[in-house]
């Protein structure tokens, strides 16, 4: 079988184009190839992940189930951009059961849930320090948006983090404790608000 290179297309999906996998972030399909595996011709995915010097070969057919998907458009990039600028919203659980939900919205791959951890996250200069872990799921979010935004909008991931910290830096700080205090009252009671209109 001769080889042309020329784009092969599955599923919606073309070599050469930029996607994202959940759990890794932006990646380009660098190929697709045939596989056997025990007597079964399996077709697979090439996606490569060159900042991360990392190939991830995924099975055609699975694409769908692990989350492969196209890059966001413009419109969930301004959402993601705008979901910045909101107050950050903190639950009163323990950091163990929020840092495991923010990982998981990291590793769900949608931006708009990746950009709610970089906003509940963000901590401005006059602000206490974050703790390490906290350090590293922030600086995960930003570097998972980052990317993305860089490929969308076709400008480096230097112009794409400044676009993210612009917009960081019209969101709502919350100087003291006692601040805190109340936004996270006000939160909880967001539920409260939602009232049933006769029909």
């Amino acid at each position: 079988m001769s080889m042309v290179k020329k784009a092969v297309v599955r599923l919606g999906f073309k070599t050469g184009e930029f996607v994202v996998y959940p759990s890794h972030g932006v990646g380009q399909i660098t190929a697709i190839e045939e596989q056997e595996v025990a007597g079964f011709k399996l077709e697979l995915f090439v996606v490569s992940f060159a900042k991360d010097k990392m190939t991830l070969r995924v099975p055609t057919a699975k694409a769908a189930s692990v989350g492969l998907r196209k890059l966001a458009d413009a419109e969930s990039v301004t959402k993601a951009l705008t979901t910045l600028t909101g107050r950050a919203r903190i639950k009163r659980t323990m950091w163990s059961r929020r840092a495991q939900e923010y990982e998981a919205k990291i590793n769900s791959g949608d931006l708009v849930a990746i950009a709610e951890v970089v906003r509940d996250l963000y901590r401005s200069e006059a602000q206490p320090e974050q703790s390490y872990s906290e350090r590293q799921l922030y600086e995960a979010a930003v570097d998972r948006m980052t990317r993305e935004i860089a490929v969308v909008d076709d400008i480096t991931e230097t112009e794409a983090l400044k676009k993210i910290e612009g917009q960081l830096a019209k969101s709502p700080r919350r100087a003291t404790k006692g601040e805190a205090a109340e936004a996270e009252a006000e939160i909880e009671g967001d539920n409260d608000d939602i009232q049933e209109e006769a029909a």
